[in-house]
């Protein structure tokens, strides 16, 4: 594609494409931004219109990804039903997420703990979790989670469907199929999450 035919921003989109794909093939040290401009089809020095260099490409495709995880998780955990089925709705969210889009997941976490990671990044990194809490503290008010510190019982819940997502894209639940996979460890999640007795 020539270089003209990309306007008003959309040469920006693209490049945050392409490094995604490439993410994925390659894993972060195959990306560099003259092979994104080669792939593009553009001059080697038009991707520096956008990105000053190859961290502040990896910095925007990670806060690219937080806010369509962040989207995605909102939008279960503020959807319409009761709270059980929107705590379901947010650890299939999260599990269709980091199935689907596992190296740009794992670049996520990894640039919102660099020292260098920009405040932007280190918000939206932790809007998820705040949406889980509250979550979690409104079917607290409705006794359907056990007392206790909901960002702390959002973080063991992240932590059991974040697992499952990695057993699943490393090809260890042998023939166990991902919706069953999914659908036990929701229930063994929500069971845990019940208040005693």
């Amino acid at each position: 594609m020539a270089e003209g035919s990309y306007h008003h921003g959309n040469l920006r989109a693209a490049l945050l494409e392409r490094a995604e794909a490439v993410l994925t093939e390659s894993g972060p040290a195959g990306l560099s931004l003259r092979g994104l401009a080669r792939d593009l089809g553009v001059s080697h020095a038009a991707p520096a219109r956008h990105f000053r260099d190859r961290q502040a490409l990896l910095d925007a495709l990670a806060v690219s990804g937080f806010t369509e995880f962040n989207r995605r998780l909102r939008e279960a955990a503020e959807g319409s039903g009761g709270v059980e089925l929107r705590l379901e709705e947010l650890g299939r969210a999260y599990l269709g997420f980091a199935v689907e889009r596992t190296a740009l997941l794992h670049l996520m976490f990894a640039a919102k703990h660099e020292e260098q990671s920009s405040e932007e990044l280190r918000q939206l990194g932790h809007q998820a979790l705040e949406a889980a809490s509250r979550l979690v503290a409104e079917a607290q008010r409705t006794g359907v989670v056990r007392p206790g510190d909901p960002v702390r019982l959002a973080q063991v819940a992240f932590s059991t469907v974040h697992g499952l997502a990695l057993l699943a894209v490393g090809g260890l639940l042998d023939d166990t199929p991902l919706t069953e996979a999914t659908a036990l460890a929701l229930q063994v999640l929500l069971d845990g999450l019940r208040p005693p007795g």
